[in-house]
């Protein structure tokens, strides 16, 4: 029903903007995927996963006042998705938190620049001047 789906959003959002919130999100929708089965239709599975919560993460709840409040919430959280330990968890995350960059860099490409590109090239750019 449409008052479930919309409620849904609301609680998925709502989390999406707490602190860690985009980690508990990604570890629970991408839970079990890519532990058990093995070959071409669990990798499949798997990016099919990565690219719903990649779609998810890239788009501004109504909630928000606006893309930049929503972008300054959550891309230091995609970024954390780059630095997690656990090897097979980071290949999921990391699938993730490339497929949202992409996503919206091509959404808001000057806020993307600002709150993803710049603070990850930013050792880059020390190191070169």
């Amino acid at each position: 029903p449409a008052w479930l789906r919309r409620l849904c959003g609301q609680l998925l959002s709502e989390r999406l903007m707490r602190p860690s919130g985009v980690q508990a999100v990604v570890r629970g929708v991408m839970e079990g995927t890519g532990a058990g089965g093995a070959g071409a239709e669990a990798a499949a599975v798997d990016w099919r996963k990565c690219d719903a919560v990649a779609k998810i993460l890239a788009s501004c709840p109504q909630q928000c006042l606006s893309p930049e409040d929503y972008y300054s919430l959550v891309c230091p959280q995609i970024l954390d998705l780059l630095h997690i330990q656990d090897k097979l968890t980071a290949r999921q995350f990391q699938r993730v938190a490339t497929t949202t960059l992409l996503t919206m860099a091509k959404e808001h490409p000057q806020l993307a620049e600002k709150h993803l590109l710049q603070p990850l090239l930013a050792p880059l750019l020390r190191c070169s001047e």
